[in-house]
């Protein structure tokens, strides 16, 4: 790895998907891909795409961009957490709500508050639209054995 001085500089990730729909499956498929090549990154990867596919949904969803303008996805692993990055042209910023039994939707930025270790909105350089960012810290004790022992057992 890379380093800078005594600090070992982080390996990022960014890419940019259209903002649409079917921009969320292949997000958290990136998100898997830039797992894989880092030491330990099964430790984050169940919660990181579940709150990735919650933010580009967002994204989508309640963007008040117009519809050419991209989403942009970054990742870097960083003292021991990820943090994962959804940037969007929208003006809108996302807030948690209370959602009923009934209601269908609604209940993303609560998983992201629940299983984030923190998270936020910024707006973006330029002053064109805003990014959410979440920081998640990997599953303690989730050992590469452990993990492929569990997935073996879900598998069955």
């Amino acid at each position: 790895m890379p380093t800078t001085g005594t600090h070992p500089r982080p390996r990022e990730f960014a890419a940019r998907l259209r903002s649409r729909p079917d921009s969320t499956p292949l997000a958290r498929l990136l998100l898997r891909a830039y797992l894989a090549g880092m030491p330990q990154g099964e430790r984050y990867a169940d919660i990181a795409e579940l709150l990735l596919g919650e933010l580009v949904a967002n994204a989508v969803q309640h963007s008040d961009a117009p519809p050419d303008r991209l989403v942009e996805l970054r990742f870097a692993l960083i003292a021991g957490r990820l943090r994962i990055e959804v940037h969007d042209a929208g003006s809108g910023r996302p807030t948690p709500r209370v959602s009923s039994s009934e209601d269908e939707r609604g209940r993303g930025l609560f998983l992201v508050d629940e299983l984030a270790e923190r998270w936020g909105c910024c707006p973006r350089a330029g002053g064109v639209g805003k990014f959410v960012w979440a920081l998640i810290a990997p599953v303690p004790g989730l050992a590469e054995p452990a993990f492929d022992a569990a997935r073996a057992a879900v598998a069955v």
